[in-house]
């Protein structure tokens, strides 16, 4: 596992594919928390939402890098396409682990803050819930369950939009709108606590999905 872990990232590194997600990242995360000021949560919620959008991509892109031909081998080699998706999705976590120190410090830096221990607890959370459910999304809405990318595309679009703006829809909507309007970080946490763990199990759950459909198609 983890030398398919370092392939998935050299092979990504090499075709720069993390390039575009990334961006994204670093231009929602710069337009939504610049000149802020006063309490933290609403800044993550901001990068949150934004490293949400950017797993989704890195995720899809990810698992989108290798041909059906190339990707058969490399299951062959690891021990099977589970472990194949369990690779990518690990390579596609560890990639927003430098953009979720980034989220928790980039709002410090361009705003006027007073941070807690407690808001940097809460930011790491927001931020891992995010990561956690975009690439549930981009694994469901991948190569492995799609094979026309329009339809991906679109399927991808519905879930991102529908998870940040549809009220109250967790985990996304309704953590980030608690965020938004709870400026006390430590009475936040065990609602982010909550969210982390329902995004765990949809990721687990979309992985279970993808791998079923890409057993049945071979």
């Amino acid at each position: 596992m983890p030398a398919l872990v370092r392939y998935t990232l050299a092979t990504a590194l090499h075709s720069q594919r993390y390039v575009a997600p990334m961006l994204l990242f670093a231009g929602l995360l710069g337009v939504l928390t610049v000149n802020g000021n006063g309490p933290l949560p609403p800044a993550y919620a901001a990068s949150a939402g934004a490293l949400f959008v950017c797993s989704t991509w890195l995720t899809t892109s990810l698992l989108a890098m290798d041909a059906p031909s190339q990707r058969a081998i490399v299951a062959a080699n690891v021990g099977g396409t589970a472990k194949t998706l369990i690779g990518t999705v690990v390579a596609a976590l560890l990639s927003c682990l430098g953009l979720l120190a980034l989220g928790l410090l980039f709002p410090l830096w361009v705003g006027a803050y007073d941070p807690l221990p407690a808001d940097f607890l809460l930011g790491a959370e927001v931020q891992l819930t995010g990561a956690l459910a975009g690439a549930a999304v981009g694994v469901l809405c991948s190569r492995l369950v799609f094979r026309r990318q329009g339809y991906a595309l679109v399927t991808a679009l519905t879930l991102v939009l529908a998870l940040l703006f549809i009220k109250g829809l967790p985990p996304m909507n309704l953590l980030l709108t608690e965020l938004a309007t709870t400026p006390d970080s430590f009475a936040l946490i065990p609602e982010a606590t909550a969210q982390l763990i329902l995004s765990i199990a949809l990721l687990v759950l979309s992985a279970t999905v993808a791998h079923a459909v890409t057993l049945y198609r071979d």
